[in-house]
């Protein structure tokens, strides 16, 4: 640093003889120089400054209105989906009263259906018992029968002689001339 402040030293020292030099005196030249500088910079920079300013708030003023245009998007979305979330919870409640009502309604038809199949077994129970009973007295009817025919067989065989059977043939054959001639 040292150096550098040298070297302007030396250019101060160097005769000037009308044409550009540096004036070394910092406290009269710097104001100016600074007012120079600042000058120039406005005067040029102003522009450019401006620009890139103009620039800058216009990308800015786009992105606004981008995100604008995104959150409004985005809040039209938001109702939709509140709405098909509206509808969707509606509908469920529909179906869930409905499917309630259904499986009760489902309960009872199950209910009078198995009701009404214990009735027909019911039915078909007493028809099998009475009809075994039927069938089970006609068979020991037809036991009793049996016996009393062979019985009686016995009997008349055994008390039968031959004069009275043949007396009761002839009077059987009386029965059967007698009914014949009515007719």
């Amino acid at each position: 640093m040292k150096n550098i402040t040298d070297s302007f030293l030396c250019l101060g020292y160097w005769p000037s003889a009308g044409s550009f030099g540096f004036n070394t005196d910092i406290l009269a030249t710097n104001p100016i120089n600074l007012s120079v500088v600042l000058g120039v910079l406005v005067f040029f920079g102003k522009g450019v400054l401006s620009d890139l300013l103009d620039n800058r708030k216009q990308r800015i003023l786009k992105t606004i209105r981008n995100s604008e245009e995104l959150r409004e998007g985005a809040m039209e979305q938001l109702e939709k989906a509140r709405a098909r979330l509206r509808k969707v919870e509606t509908e469920a409640d529909r179906f869930r009263v409905n499917g309630y009502s259904e499986i009760e309604r489902e309960k009872l038809n199950l209910i009078n259906s198995i009701y009404t199949t214990l009735e027909q077994f019911e039915i078909y129970k007493n028809e099998t018992i009475h009809f075994e009973q039927q069938r089970a007295i006609n068979q020991v009817r037809q036991r009793v029968f049996q016996q009393a025919l062979q019985g009686a067989l016995g009997t008349l065989n055994s008390c039968l002689n031959n004069e009275l059977h043949l007396r009761t043939i002839s009077a059987n054959i009386g029965i059967f001339g007698a009914m014949k001639e009515k007719k």
